[in-house]
């Protein structure tokens, strides 16, 4: 049987076969791609109204890859209080917002109960508000900062208020990779484990893949395959009681980091990685094609690719922006839509959990 067609029924689960996916021309694996995504989701391009928040650069941990920490490439250390915090979400949602997505380096001036408090603080002021809040990795780092199990770090925000988690730290889940861009963060088995409790307490989450800087495609399919076999059940998925609700594929941002990576994938390579992205893990709903590192433009072009998600208006950007990308203001709404309708797509507004809450 031919590989594509092996891949397309879910048949071969080896990465470094699935890798010369790659070796099919583009179009042939969009086909494909575009298929499946025409029948999980028709036309449509989801979008939502959210505001990025990221209370703090300053950083325990110090991965070769991240131009947002402080660092001697970001001398700019900051620190935002509660109340700065809840100020900006309240700018943000005089002006509509319906997510706020709270993602922080590893600050190890913060208490553990600076956190718990910020969440409870948000969701008083904010009732309507989805708060996404979290990575695995600082979950990690609480874990191990005030020795508690992990457990208990996702029990507690589940009882602060924090409706589901982001898909960040995941990076390359090959251990000789993470030891090389990340040492020392959350261990790519541990990053698997906290998303599947979280997804046990009932809870959805996305889940990234940073790709592009040193590692190659038998990696990325390996990284694939883990979240693959991770997934919940697919009922479970589906009535929304626990699991991945979209994969989303980074594109590494070289600048103002210590990788020293020269060049960036070409837009071939991206829009291939998408495609198999759609085409392996079928059992995660959703792929984004994430706006804020991938350009808007591309990100369009990569909705005929397998993706059906471009993230949101995101209101201001710290992270990708501090390594180069273009995504520092955000998008307005009114932009979102023109692009996806030009496209021919039906843009959809969509809450956190994808359910539609508007449509053109």
């Amino acid at each position: 049987m031919d590989l594509l067609e092996q891949a397309l029924n879910g048949q071969c689960a080896e990465a470094g076969v699935l890798a010369r996916l790659y070796d099919y021309d583009l179009f042939v694996l969009a086909k494909e791609a575009h298929t499946i995504r025409t029948q999980k989701h028709q036309d449509r391009v989801f979008f939502n109204t959210n505001r990025h928040i990221n209370p703090s650069n300053i950083c325990a941990d110090s991965c070769k890859f991240c131009a947002f920490s402080a660092s001697r490439k970001n001398p700019t250390p900051y620190e935002m209080t509660q109340e700065q915090i809840l100020e900006q979400i309240q700018d943000s949602y005089a002006r509509g917002i319906k997510e706020v997505h709270v993602v922080s380096a590893h600050n190890p001036n913060y208490s553990y109960e600076w956190y718990l408090n910020l969440f409870r603080a948000i969701k008083a002021s904010f009732k309507d508000l989805h708060l996404k809040a979290m990575t695995a990795a600082e979950v990690h780092f609480l874990s191990t900062k005030f020795n508690k199990p992990y457990q208990a770090v996702l029990e507690d925000m589940l009882k602060a208020g924090v409706d589901s988690m982001p898909g960040g730290g995941a990076e390359i889940f090959d251990e000789k990779v993470r030891k090389h861009i990340c040492a020392g963060k959350v261990s790519s088995t541990r990053w698997l484990e906290i998303h599947q409790y979280w997804h046990s307490l009932g809870k959805m989450s996305n889940a990234t893949m940073l790709f592009g800087h040193v590692e190659n495609r038998e990696h990325r399919l390996d990284h694939m395959l883990r979240l693959k076999n991770a997934q919940s059940p697919q009922d479970k998925v589906e009535a929304k009681q626990g699991g991945f609700n979209a994969f989303i594929p980074l594109l590494y941002q070289k600048d103002h980091n210590f990788l020293k990576v020269q060049r960036s994938p070409s837009a071939l390579e991206i829009l291939k990685t998408i495609a198999i992205a759609r085409i392996v893990l079928q059992n995660i709903p959703h792929i984004k094609a994430y706006w804020a590192t991938l350009g808007l433009n591309l990100a369009m072009v990569a909705q005929e690719f397998g993706a059906d998600d471009l993230d949101g208006t995101i209101g201001v950007e710290m992270i990708q922006s501090a390594g180069g990308a273009k995504s520092k203001r955000g998008v307005s709404k009114e932009d979102l839509i023109y692009q996806i309708k030009d496209a021919r797509f039906c843009a959809v507004e969509r809450d956190s959990l994808y359910n539609p809450l508007r449509v053109w």
